[in-house]
């Protein structure tokens, strides 16, 4: 294998490498730490090194994640390398005191207080590319988008981004300064940010085109469902997120079945794993995606680096995107409330 190939988010200069690797099953997120299973820190920092060693240099984490461990972590992995690697983190939540999930915060003194920590507990003193991670709807997405601004003129921030927003925010928070991606769910059984609004006007993909803005897919496997390895949710943990994910459950799951036979199908042809045809079918939608695949370990960064090389012909991409949406919904009610569409 040669080195990854490069990609550019958004027209502002960020070039990152053409997959990234998603951090947040290293430590779960706040209420949730077991939520992929019991966590290992030495196999996560191993992870990412090996990961720069591959040419894998775009890290996701997150202040939520955790909360605060991850970005830790992540620091840690990194250090001596820093200028290897390019860090992405997102901010905007409230935290309770035993640190659940307790609402959103996009006032501008919040962003200046998430900044000061993130810098802190990643050891660093630039973030690459800072998202608000939920829209608050309770402050004008110009007043947040206004503090990080500041900033990015102050060095502390080379490129700004916006998590699981709407449209009309990303157009608004794009007019006050440029935003370089957007991050969202995306993969073969995730859609939605293709499809045009209800009165016909452009999508989030369409949108992001239209400014220059990249995409970041998050769960391009399908929350591990396209690793095909996945045991039957009913016998996971409580405590394991997917136990209690709508599209995990009864009749979805043996509906989003079908589809994984489907990738499988032709993952078989390539003497490919499923997960590799899916990020392939992602990158395969533009050269301003960069799909950040999570793991925890070693073997599986490797499986989906190789995803990177893997050229799927036209017939084949056909064939994957005829299958469509997965059954179930993205998320339980209470989370589904925090993303904008």
């Amino acid at each position: 294998m040669g080195s990854m190939r490069t990609r550019r988010l958004g027209t502002q200069g960020l070039e990152v490498s053409a997959l990234g690797l998603g951090t947040m099953g290293m430590s779960g997120v706040a209420g949730m730490p077991l939520m992929y299973g019991e966590p290992d820190e030495a196999e996560g920092i191993a992870t990412i090194r090996r990961a720069l060693d591959l040419g894998v240099n775009f890290f996701d984490t997150a202040e939520v994640y955790g909360p605060y461990t991850n970005e830790i972590l992540l620091g840690k992995a990194l250090a001596g390398r820093r200028h290897e690697a390019v860090i992405a983190t997102k901010f905007g939540f409230t935290y309770s005191l035993d640190n659940k999930i307790a609402g959103l915060d996009g006032r501008p003194e919040n962003v200046h207080k998430a900044l000061d920590g993130c810098l802190q507990r990643l050891g660093t003193d630039y973030i690459d590319l800072w998202y608000q991670h939920r829209r608050d709807r309770s402050v004008p997405i110009e007043e947040t988008v206004g503090a990080m601004a500041e900033q990015v003129k102050a060095g502390k921030v080379r490129f700004l981004g916006l998590s699981e927003m709407g449209v009309e925010t990303i157009r608004r928070a794009h007019a006050v300064h440029p935003i370089s991606a957007v991050q969202s769910e995306y993969s073969i059984w995730e859609r939605n940010l293709e499809e045009p609004g209800l009165d016909g006007s452009p999508g989030v993909v369409a949108t992001c085109r239209e400014l220059g803005i990249g995409i970041v897919p998050y769960s391009p496997l399908g929350r591990g469902f396209f690793g095909g390895t996945l045991p039957d949710p009913a016998t996971l943990p409580d405590t394991d997120y997917r136990k209690h994910d709508p599209r995990m459950q009864g009749e979805n799951y043996t509906r989003n079945q079908r589809l994984l036979q489907a990738i499988e199908r032709i993952a078989a042809e390539h003497e490919a794993k499923p997960a590799q045809v899916a990020l392939a079918w992602l990158l395969a939608r533009g050269e301003d995606i960069v799909p950040i695949p999570g793991t925890k370990r070693r073997a599986y960064l490797e499986i989906n680096v190789a995803a990177s090389y893997l050229m799927l012909s036209a017939a084949e991409l056909a064939t994957l995107d005829a299958l469509g949406n997965a059954s179930g919904a993205r998320y339980t009610e209470r989370m589904m409330q925090m993303i904008e569409r």
